[in-house]
Parts: C-alpha cells; structure tokens; sequence
C-alpha cells in the first residue's frame, strides 16, 4: 500500500539540506529495499573475497579497517573447541610474511592499538579483524591492508608458536571465570538447549587450550578460512582506485517498517519501566527492554531488571504484569506520539551529523552487512523513510507486539541471586498468576501522570550586557560569561571553583551523596519520569557534576532547542531539592545493595577507600540535599561557556533571559578563589611499601599493581605531561612484549597516569602516580622479589625511585575445594557445585549477558 497521496516524483536520496526540510518518500510496502549497500563501493572479486570500501574524513588522516570472516565457535569439533579463538590470537603471532610479533610492533610503530578488546573478536559465527590506521605516508595503508591479507589465508600455526600464545589464551580464560562468567556460562547453556551452540563457548575448554595440537589448529584454519567466507572494509581518508584489494534480513520497506514498530513497542515499554523504577516502593531498580541476535538463527526479546536481595519474584511479577497490561489495554496515543517524536528526533540528529559519522562506526555497518545481511541504505533515504513512515504507526499496532513477550513463547526465565531464595515454585506461581488475571481482564489500565506544558511557568525578567567586538559577557550582577561559536549543534558549560575539598570528614558522605540523592527527586523542579515526557521530541539535554575542587554542569541541544536547554540551567539554579522519604528510601536501597555487591567483589581490595554499610548509615539526605542547592545556588560564581550554531541575534535574548534573570542570592554562596582551595590531604610513601592481599576466589586469579611517584616541575609541566605520557606507552609496550609475547604469562596490561588529585593552580608543581596493572597466570612463583626483579627487566633505566607494589593472591575457598571433591566423585555431585557456584552471582548488568555472544571473547 502506498502511504502518500500520489504527487511528483521524490529522488530517492534527498540532497543535502535540514532534516525538517527533507521531503517525505512514496513508498509502497513492498517495494524492495536496496540489496547492495548504498554510498560505498561494494563487490565481490573473483576469488570470492568481498570488499566495501568508502572515503570518510573522520577520523582526521585515519582508515578504519576490517576483515571480517564468516567462522566462529559452532564450527569446532569436540576435540577444537576454543580453537576458533586460538586462531585470532595466533594471527597476531605470526604469518608467512611477518614473523616474531611483527604485526604487533608495526601496529604500535604507527600508533594503531593493541590490546585486549581491541584489535579481533570471535563468536560463536563469526571472527573479525579491525585496524585503525593513519594514512599520512601512503605506504602504511597497502601494509596494513597486506596484513588483512596475510590474516586471510597465511597465518603461521607452528608448535612454538602455540606453546608461546596458550599462556595469553589461558589467563583470558581465567578472565571469564568469575561470577559473572559463571553465571554467563550457564545462561547459554540453558538458552541453547540441545543445540550445539550450547556447548561451544568461543572461550572454549582449559583442557584443549592447554593440550591441542598445531596440527588441529592448522587443519581448522585450512579447513575453513576461504576467500569466499572473507570481506574486506576500508573506510577513511584514502583514494577509492588505491584501495583495490589484491588477490532475519530485512528486504522490502515492510521489514523497515515492521522494524520500528519493535523499536517503538520497546521504546515505550521502557518508558513505563522507568516510572514505575520512580513510584513509591517500587519493585525494581531498574528495568529495560529490548531485543538481540544472540546467533546467527536465533532472535531474542528480552526484558531484564536489578533489584534489591530478595526482591526478584516482585520484579518478575512486575515485567510480567505490565506487558500483560498492554496486551489488555494498550498504549495511549499520548505514549505513543511521545515515542513518536523520540525516534524522530533521533533520526533527526543522525541525519544532521551525518557528515561528522566516524569510520570505525560505518565500518561495522558495512561488517554487519555481510555477516548477517542488514541493509545498508544510507541516512539520507533513512531519514526520508523514518520521517515518512513514523506518522502513520498507530498506538494499536505497536501494542500488538507485546504478544511476542508470552511466557508460553519459549520463554526462558533466569534469576541471579547472591543467596538462593526464590524457587521454581515460585516462578510457576508468578508465571501462572499472571496468566490468570490477564485471562480474567482483572489488570486495570495504565494511570498516566500529568505533564506540564512548560518547563518556566514564569519567565524571568532579562539581564542586561557589555558588548564586544569578539566576545559577549552577561553581567547583570552574575560574573557570567558566554563565548559564541559554529559548530552543528549547541554546546554548553558553567563552572565554578569550591567542591568536596572544602568539606570536614564528618560532612563528606552525606554531601558526597548530594547528586545522587537530588537526581532522584528531580534537580529541574519536575520529576524525572515527569521531566522525560516533557522533553519528548527535543534535543535538549543538562547534567551537573560537583567534584574535589570544582563544582559543573554542562549538555548540548539543537539550535531550535535552544530555549528549552537555557530554561533547564534556569529551573537548576532557582529549584530548592528537598529530600521526600520515599525518594530517599529509594536512593539508600540502591546504594546499599551496590556497597553489598561490591564487599561480594575481591577485587574490593584494591580500593583505597571504599564506602561501606556502615559509613552510609551516617548520610543525612537532608544535609546532602541542601550541599547540593547551595552547589547551584549563586551563579556569580559561575563561567559559562557557550558554542554553537547559534545567532547572536537569536540567542543573545534567550541567554540574558534565562541566564541574565537567574537571581542572585543575597549573601555569597561557595564563593571560593582558585588559589585558596583546599588541596586532597594526600602523599606518596616515603619507603617501598609491599603489599600481598589474600581474597577468597572460586576460580584462581592474581593482579599486579605497581604505583610510581610523578612530579611535574610548574615551569615545565606542558613539556614534561608529554614525556610521561610516552614513557607509560612505553612501560606498557615493554611489559607486554616480555611477559606476553616472550613469555605468555599474562593476557593484557595497561599503564596509566593519574594527576587529579592536585588543586588547580598557576603556581605550584603537580604530584600524581603512574600505575600498571596486569592479570598474570603464576601463583605459586609470584611474590615482590619476583615482581621486581620482572620490573627490572622490562624498564630501559635502573629504578632508582620507591614504588608500591600490590598482589592479589587467590586461595581456595571452602566452595572450590567442595567443587574439586565432587568432580572427583561424580558428574552430578560436579553439577550441584556449578549451580552453588553460578548462584554466588552479584547484581551484574544484565545487557551483557545476552550480548555474550558477541564481546565474550577479544584479543
């Protein structure tokens, strides 16, 4: 069906111009979506390797690159499984034409990355290969795209090569094996249920990655590593002719359409959920919905949810109850036109910015094509296609897919508990509970909130303003100042000396907590579940931040948004936040279930100063909210900085408006001066300090963390913030070529700088640390001789400076020893002490439980 009245021809990639502007398409439902991608060169040589290949500026002098290779884990025999992956590390190893880690030490002599997460992945369907890489010096793009090349079909698998790689492989392994990879583990299991997804985990067995053969890997990486499984993206900065590479899809508009019908059904389904996170008492902390590929035949609609311990039969009762709701009752017009302007606005802002879209992210546009055939159309068509379509989804349409969330659609319902209380009696009765009411229609419909119409009722009385030739400042009485640009959009700062430095120890966890505790209530006047319907359909968009020694708040907006942006700085400064008691009980639900997850954590120890239950007993929210109204109570105290595609005609009266009519407090407030801040009471260690931290662990693992002192003289700190920054690349370069590619006793490490402890000033010297950290396989070997002596050999100079140095030592805990007794028994006694195990689980963000398939595993 057409969705338009016929009129004149559309083209159906529109010109450059604003998105409100962009004309609508005719478009029939069944008309074909474009089957090649379009704006990119695209074809297949005739060896069957595919290729995309697209000039983008962004990054500035930057290709992204790719090679991506249609075999993953459900490939693998018994006897490969985790082979997959051992290939992905070993093509870093070495190839027919680069030996030793040459690839490696060619990535970091451009200045491309290395890491873990950062160059490969494999799935339980595919491996890709990603490189970004300048192209200054035309060479270094045929090199890099040579190593794709090598990756495709002359990776080098020899017994050495295996020996050195399995230790990397092996502590990446260790990596997964905490609670949360546990608990991963055994969701998959569950999920994929007699198919052969189910038992193959990219990660793979400990026994095979320790004892498979090179001839096993080799005979996988012939076996399947062919041209024809193979496509090469290259988008950046680059000439088209010199990038000639040497030797569920979506089809009809339909299926587009079909496909923001879901992201609209999801979209208000979570708008619900976060309100009903904000009522009193409320059954989740959190809650979302959405949908995911987990493989390549497999589509999932999910919904997840963290609440308090011993809260997850009411939060599933919850889920459950509200979709049944909109299968009843539906969404409301007003939900849906709310939705509406949403999505509209997304697309909006996409099809505004689509000159500025990142290489990398139009690369993994151009991979997901050829993995798994989603449409590459361009934003242009996309604009025009969303613009004319989403006016004609209805309410009932979208609430008609809430029958895709029955429980009796293969449903699978999984709880993560630290302790085990909820049984499957319990989940039968909530299930068959729900099932019931919906039956007899006895859950009643949706109870909307009332939402304002605007956002200042009384609109304030203007400042006035000193002009210059370059620059706008807005006094009237503020010490404010504005700085006018051009750019896309607006963007937007205000900062203002004095934050948590100022406080005595016992006022610090109360005001400390001051954000938090006001986000909840609302820092804009209205409530966030209020204040999000409110904002619906603009980009306009404020966020405060008070920190050691500085108090901010900072957003972006459209420029027809500005107004609405201007208002929100407005209703901060003139709203007082007074702490309600369901708010606050809320806000301390939260945070004690978080502290009790993080005393669950072993890697606590490494926190210098953690909050614990006890400290949080001692907040005063109503102290805290007061902190916080005096943080934004005086904005002469305030720089602001604007700049953006504005008119200086246009928003000059709406800053002196909004800005200029903040009124001043009587007396001070937080007023402070850069150079009296009180600095952060810290200093380094005289002497070495060493530390070695015993924490129980169920699967055996170690860090490493040594801290150096930095100082940088004031006189030449802007030359010296170079060379240390060099020298942690450095550091990092050297421990990772010794321990990881000569030795294989760890899988990553990373090197850092840390100097925000120091005072603002002009005068005085910085101190900080740099610190590295790294997860290492040895236990028994491990002490700080051993570490020292390893530093020894990696630093190009003798360490002369003291340094710190802390190891987190695993020992068995009674739970690992029961587990090694009963696989030594039986198979079941083995089970039972997996699901002890997996039920030891914390709060984990449970988006990534069902992305698993896709990050799980990284060189």
């Amino acid at each position: 069906m057409d969705l338009l009245p016929s009129s004149a021809e559309t083209p159906l990639i529109a010109r450059k111009q604003g998105f409100r502007s962009l004309k609508l398409v005719k478009v029939s439902m069944d008309e074909a979506l474009p089957e090649e991608p379009v704006g990119v060169h695209y074809g297949v040589l005739d060896n069957g390797l595919s290729y995309y290949v697209r000039s983008n500026p962004k990054p500035r002098m930057r290709a992204a690159l790719a090679l991506a290779v249609r075999v993953g884990s459900v490939l693998e025999e018994e006897e490969e499984r985790g082979v997959a992956h051992i290939v992905e590390h070993l093509a870093f190893s070495a190839t027919k034409k680069y030996t030793n880690h040459d690839i490696v030490k060619f990535l970091e002599s451009i200045g491309a990355e290395f890491g873990a997460c950062q160059n490969a992945m494999t799935s339980s369907d595919e491996t890709i290969y990603e490189l970004l890489v300048p192209v200054d010096k035309p060479d270094l793009l045929s090199q890099a795209i040579s190593v794709l090349a090598e990756f495709s079909s002359e990776v080098r698998v020899s017994a050495d090569d295996l020996e050195k790689e399995r230790g990397a492989v092996l502590e990446e392994y260790r990596w997964g094996r905490n609670a949360s990879g546990r608990m991963q583990d055994a969701h998959w299991a569950l999920m994929f249920k007699d198919s052969k997804y189910a038992v193959r985990l990219p990660i793979g067995l400990e026994k095979v990655i320790r004892t498979v053969t090179h001839d096993t890997v080799k005979q996988f990486y012939r076996k399947w590593y062919h041209l024809h499984n193979m496509a090469v993206i290259a988008v950046g900065i680059l000439l088209i002719h010199s990038c000639k590479i040497p030797v569920g899809e979506m089809k009809i508009v339909k299926d587009y359409r079909d496909s923001l019908v879901e992201a609209m059904f999801h979209c208000a389904l979570n708008q619900r959920f976060f309100k009903i996170s904000r009522r009193q008492d409320p059954p989740y902390f959190s809650c979302s919905a959405g949908a995911d590929a987990l493989v390549r035949p497999v589509k999932a609609y999910i919904m997840t949810s963290s609440c308090r311990e011993k809260g997850t039969i009411e939060a599933l009762d919850s889920m459950l109850m509200e979709v049944a709701r909109v299968r009843l009752h539906g969404f409301s017009e007003r939900e849906i036109s709310t939705v509406r302007a949403l999505m509209m606005s997304d697309i909006e802002s996409a099809y505004l910015e689509r000159d500025q879209m990142q290489s990398t992210s139009l690369r993994d546009e151009y991979l997901q094509h050829f993995l798994h055939k989603e449409p590459v159309v361009g934003i242009d068509y996309e604009a025009q296609l969303q613009k004319t379509i989403l006016p004609y989804i209805s309410a009932p349409e979208v609430s008609k897919f809430a029958a895709n969330f029955r429980t009796s659609c293969s449903c699978v319902i999984k709880i993560v508990e630290p302790h085990a209380c909820a049984s499957i009696e319990d989940l039968r009765a909530t299930v068959l509970k729900i099932n019931s009411l919906e039956e007899q229609r006895s859950i009643p419909p949706w109870d909307e909130d009332h939402v304002p119409e605007e956002i200042v009722i009384t609109k304030p009385n203007p400042g006035n303003t000193i002009e210059s030739p370059y620059l706008v400042a807005i006094h009237a009485d503020l010490g404010s100042m504005v700085f006018c640009g051009n750019s896309v959009r607006v963007l937007f700062s205000g900062f203002a000396y004095g934050g948590l430095s100022e406080l005595s120890e016992s006022e610090y966890i109360s005001c400390s907590l001051g954000s938090t505790i006001a986000g909840e209530i609302g820092v804009f006047g209205y409530k966030p579940s209020v204040l999000m319907d409110m904002l619906a359909g603009k980009r306009a968009e404020v966020g405060t931040k008070v920190g050691s020694y500085m108090r901010t708040f900072s957003g972006d907006c459209s420029p027809s948004d500005l107004e609405t942006a201007l208002q929100l700085v407005y209703q901060l400064f003139t709203t007082d936040v007074i702490p309600g008691e369901q708010e606050v009980k809320i806000v301390m639900q939260m945070a004690e279930e978080a502290i009790l997850a993080q005393e669950r954590d072993p890697y606590t120890a490494f926190a210098n100063r953690p909050i614990w239950i006890d400290d949080l007993r001692k907040v005063d929210p109503f102290k805290a909210c007061q902190y916080f109204n005096n943080c934004f109570k005086d904005p002469s105290t305030f720089s602001i900085v604007i700049v953006g595609n504005i008119h200086q005609e246009v928003a000059l009266p709406l800053i002196l408006q909004y800005l200029g009519g903040i009124p001043k407090p009587s007396g001070p407030i937080l007023h402070f001066n850069r150079d009296d801040l009180r600095g952060l009471p810290f200093t380094f260690p005289a002497t070495i300090i060493r530390e070695v931290v015993r924490s129980p662990m169920v699967e055996a693992q170690c860090s490493v963390q040594l801290a150096f002192p930095v100082e940088l003289k004031n006189n030449s700190m802007m030359e010296e913030i170079h060379y240390v920054g060099f020298l942690s690349k450095l550091l990092e370069t050297k421990i990772m070529q010794t321990l990881r590619f000569k030795h294989g006793q760890i899988y990553s490490v990373g090197v850092s700088v840390f100097l925000g402890g120091n005072k603002p000033s002009r005068t005085e010297d910085v101190r900080g640390d740099a610190q590295d950290e790294g997860r290492i396989k040895v236990r028994d070997s491990l002490t700080p001789l051993t570490v020292q002596l390893a530093l020894q050999r990696i630093l190009p100079f003798p360490c002369r400076k003291q340094y710190t140095v802390v190891i987190l030592m695993p020992y068995l805990s009674r739970l690992k020893l029961l587990k090694s007794f009963f696989k030594l028994r039986s198979n079941g006694f083995s089970l039972d002490a997996k699901i002890m195990v997996g039920a030891a689980g914390a709060l984990v963000l449970a988006w990534s439980l069902w992305r698993y398939s896709r990050t799980n595993s990284r060189s």
